[in-house]
Order: structure tokens, then C-alpha cells, then sequence
């Protein structure tokens, strides 16, 4: 399951615009909040593309940053924060 920035940073303990500024300094992010090393970083972060349509402007796109599962510590780890165990997955337990 892939988190939006602001479920991330509730998760390492900030708020979105700290975890965003960190991760600008960091070199991880564009000014437009994108992953800055989409291939390398790819098992992190993520982009998640959407698209709705407005009855005057027509069809509008977006694009956001989205972190996986592996990311949460991932970043942890870059950002020197400490997190505490997360628990075991059991999402494949009948």
C-alpha cells in the first residue's frame, strides 16, 4: 500500500511540509514535489497519476508523490529518524 506525503510524515513523527523541505534537502524531491530520481528510487517513491474532467477547463491531470511500504524506513534511515519496529505483515495469513 502506497502512502501520500502527509500519511508519511505523520509516520516519521513530522508534519508534510518538514517531511517535504527534508527531503528537497536531501536531493529526493523537485520543486514541483515529484521524486527527483524516479528510476533509481523507484522501489521508495512512487507517482501516482490522476485525471478528472471539468465542465469548463475540460480534462485536468495531476501528478503526486506516493511512498511504499519500504519507503517508511527507507527514509527513516536517510532522514535519521528513528522509528520503532514495525509489526510483521500479516496481509498473506488465511
Amino acid at each position: 500500500m502506497d502512502r501520500d506525503l502527509k500519511h508519511t510524515a505523520t509516520q516519521l513523527g513530522l508534519t508534510r511540509p518538514q517531511l517535504i523541505a527534508r527531503l528537497r534537502e536531501e536531493g529526493l524531491l523537485t520543486p514541483e514535489n515529484l521524486p527527483a530520481h524516479p528510476a533509481r528510487d523507484r522501489d521508495y517513491l512512487r507517482v501516482k497519476e490522476g485525471h478528472w474532467f471539468h465542465p469548463v477547463c475540460g480534462m485536468q491531470y495531476s501528478r503526486s508523490t506516493r511512498v511504499t511500504q519500504a519507503g517508511i524506513r527507507w527514509l527513516a534511515d536517510r532522514l535519521g529518524i528513528e522509528l520503532p519496529p514495525l509489526p510483521a505483515d500479516r496481509s498473506d495469513v488465511a
